[in-house]
């Protein structure tokens, strides 16, 4: 039997790097980055929790027309500042309330990733449900996604600062799951990665 998941796009942090541009809104597929994430996400049929920066945004925007769909919750978040921990604690909350067996957090600035990665990462997950998963890439680089059993919904309720789940997964260990290529690696912070990418200049 599958586990239920909860699937949790953090996307309340800034693109401090990219000079006044959202990367998150950059065009991949002819969608925005974080429209396509989105789509990838919902295709699992799980529930997906969006978290956002506070007040209205143009990624709540470019997400306005899959608010119907009853799988989507679009959060703008008041401690956004605060860092990816903000994200994750929404996330345990939220898988909490669903009663979820596990939070699986799928970062929005990926943009090679497809729906057969996460597809993949969920089957590996539901062999051992009660372990934490992580992506990695072609070289063994830890990546994401990251999924996280129940049992460390509680730890992640209480994270702080802006290092995400890195200690909770070196104290409790995690299992790999090797993923082609960069998919798990390949986030663009600059408009010059943007470029180069596009070029099919990375390596």
């Amino acid at each position: 039997m599958h586990p239920a998941l909860t699937i949790l796009i953090p996307a309340a942090g800034t693109s401090s790097r990219m000079g006044g541009r959202d990367k998150l809104l950059e065009r991949v597929e002819d969608r925005p980055l974080l429209r396509r994430q989105a789509d990838l996400a919902l295709g699992l049929g799980h529930p997906v929790l969006v978290t956002l920066p506070p007040g209205r945004s143009a990624r709540a925007d470019c997400l306005e027309d899959l608010g119907a769909r009853e799988n989507l919750v679009r959060l703008p978040l008041s401690t956004a500042s605060e860092g990816m921990s903000a994200s994750l604690r929404a996330g345990a909350d939220f898988a909490t309330a669903r009663q979820s067996d596990g939070l699986m957090v799928v970062l929005p600035d990926l943009p090679e990733l497809i729906a057969a990665d996460l597809s993949f990462m969920v089957q590996s997950f539901s062999e051992a449900p009660n372990q934490c998963l992580r992506a990695t890439d072609a070289d063994g680089r830890p990546g994401h996604p990251v999924l996280l059993p129940r049992r460390l919904f509680a730890e992640l309720r209480h994270l702080t600062g802006d290092t995400g789940a890195r200690d909770l997964l070196r104290r409790h260990g995690c299992r790999t799951c090797p993923l082609p290529g960069y998919r798990a690696t390949r986030d663009l912070d600059t408009p010059e990665a943007w470029a180069a990418w596009r070029a099919g200049k990375t390596e």
